[in-house]
């Protein structure tokens, strides 16, 4: 049964079928070979209780905010605010991107909303100063991921509702470990920069940079604002992440109206990647939906459970082997459909190894992070790419995200080593979470 789950999967995925109907036709096949009773006719329940949560209604929210806020010129402003408090720093842009990258996905809780935005403002700048190229994008690129791991994230979402976690407390384990890693990036940037001085632009003499800091402050106002009140309404009690992710698109709106904006034109683009997006979110959800309930209902996922703690590794060996599994899945499988298709059976096993889901939460969404930045199916890469007017190699953001996931790889030993970093906060938040 679970050599059969696992070939119809991975079957069709190498057809290059979509992932809803990946998952829809694997729990079909199973429920018509393995149940007891046909499961088809509970097909549309299913379909409406898994997409009834209150919780899904962030989603289109904050994917409406990281639109407008894209197509609002606050993006730019923002960069033009940050380069100079990094223009001292060996291999300045590179840092801006990270950083911008970092406050950026505080606004949007998309990654790929992240890397289109950042790298339309830094990527006319790269051979202008005199970058490494590879480097270069691959700091966009990887500042990108940022997004699903600083709250607000719409992936966290998705995992609260799959794993029946607090999305409160899933937000505040995420926020120190983002910084964190926000650092390591600019760590990285810096040992090489260092290392290889021609990788880090043009030598440039800078005065007043107090004054360009100074003057830069309003437009840093905005991005931080949002952030305050989503998150901020949330852990004062103010409001639920829904009611949050609606006080924030409010206040987005009202911030695009001030900018002067707010047109027909700009609202229309944004209301079409807003349900191009939640339509594809929300068919993939309710496909893993059916296939959750058709593995739980035949024994699937207790039997694959069973079969991995039976291997008879330590937890720690075991939470290896899951580590290595999803950074090889991670360069095939597209970051949403794998969080989806994997989480109901990996989730499981990795609680009754005694870990929080709160913690494998933030681990798991790191592992995601490193699955956008890795070839061949790296979603990051490919729209850093398009971004790129006037092409070049592809190869280049192969090499320039490599030394990112590195920093990745230094913060789940990090996690792993010290669980605290990420369940710190929520135990002050909720006194109950641990584990």
């Amino acid at each position: 049964m679970i050599s059969t789950a696992l070939l119809l999967l991975l079957g069709m995925i190498a057809l290059s079928l979509p992932v809803a109907a990946v998952l829809a036709l694997t729990g079909y096949i199973l429920s018509e070979n393995y149940a007891f009773f046909p499961m088809t006719g509970a097909a549309g329940e299913l379909a409406w209780n898994s997409s009834e949560d209150f919780i899904l209604v962030a989603a289109p929210m904050f994917i409406m905010m990281g639109e407008l806020m894209h197509r609002s010129g606050v993006s730019g402003r923002l960069f033009d605010a940050l380069t100079p408090w990094f223009a001292r720093l060996p291999g300045r842009l590179m840092h801006t991107n990270v950083a911008s990258s970092a406050v950026f996905a505080a606004t949007s809780g998309s990654s790929l909303a992240t890397a289109a935005t950042i790298g339309t403002v830094a990527i006319p700048q790269m051979d202008k100063g005199g970058y490494n190229r590879p480097l270069f994008l691959g700091s966009i690129a990887a500042g990108g991921t940022l997004g699903i791991l600083i709250p607000p994230s719409i992936n966290m979402i998705i995992y609260a509702v799959l794993t029946d976690t607090s999305v409160t407390d899933l937000y505040a384990a995420g926020f120190l470990p983002g910084l964190m890693l926000a650092g390591l990036f600019s760590g990285i940037i810096l040992a090489l920069v260092l290392w290889r001085r021609d990788w880090g632009g043009h030598k440039i003499e800078r005065r007043g940079l107090w004054g360009e800091r100074l003057r830069g402050l309003p437009h840093l106002v905005p991005p931080i604002g949002l952030f305050a009140i989503v998150v901020g309404s949330i852990y004062a009690g103010l409001a639920t992440p829904t009611e949050a992710s609606a006080l924030g698109l409010v206040a987005t709106i009202g911030l695009v109206a001030l900018n002067r904006k707010l047109t027909l034109p700009v609202l229309l683009e944004a209301f079409e990647g807003t349900a191009r997006t939640t339509c594809m979110i929300m068919l993939i959800v309710i496909a893993a939906s059916f296939l959750n309930f058709v593995m739980v209902s035949i024994g699937l996922v207790q039997a694959i459970s069973d079969a991995v703690l039976g291997l008879g590794f330590s937890p720690l060996g075991m939470l290896l082997a899951i580590i290595c599994f999803y950074l090889v899945l991670g360069c095939f499988m597209e970051t949403l459909s794998m969080m989806i298709a994997t989480t109901p059976i990996i989730a499981p096993v990795v609680v009754s190894l005694g870990y929080s889901p709160v913690w494998w939460g933030v681990v798991f969404v790191i592992l995601i992070e490193a699955a956008l930045i890795t070839p061949p199916v790296g979603m990051n890469l490919y729209v850093v790419q398009a971004v790129r007017k006037g092409g070049g190699a592809f190869t280049d953001l192969f090499k320039g995200a490599a030394p990112f996931l590195i920093a990745m790889l230094i913060m789940i030993a990090l996690l792993i080593s010290f669980p605290q970093l990420a369940l710190w906060l929520p135990t002050i938040v909720n006194p109950k979470t641990g584990g």
